[in-house]
């Protein structure tokens, strides 16, 4: 009796017996035939997830640049607010970045190994 309802198990995967299945089935062509441009569609076109993720790494990117240039805007404002009348600041900037000294001082530049 126990013979009755015992099936064998089928060894693999038949890629042949699949192909015959579905060929036989025209929901299954129809279905495979509009379904796979469709897909193709969705993940490589022009609005597709693959279009998505590259923008979204380049929207995170240039989010990035604008804090960046933000952090440099407020730096330079501060820098900018001492130099319009804070003597002290303006002769530390002559100083630094243009080389100028009082007179009879000497001035020692030392040069920073690379």
């Amino acid at each position: 009796m126990s013979d009755l309802y015992y099936r064998k198990d089928q060894h693999g995967f038949h890629l042949r017996a699949l192909v015959r299945r579905l060929a036989g089935s025209r929901r299954a062509v129809v279905s495979i035939v509009l379904g796979f441009p469709l897909l193709l569609y969705i993940i490589f076109g022009s609005h597709g997830v693959i279009q998505r993720i590259r923008l979204q790494n380049q929207r995170t990117e240039l989010k990035e640049k604008v804090r960046q240039a933000e952090e440099e805007t407020g730096s330079l404002r501060g820098e900018l607010k001492g130099l319009e009348g804070d003597k002290k600041t303006i002769e530390k900037v002559a100083r630094e970045r243009y080389g100028m000294h009082r007179e009879g001082e000497t001035v020692y530049k030392v040069k920073q190994k690379k």
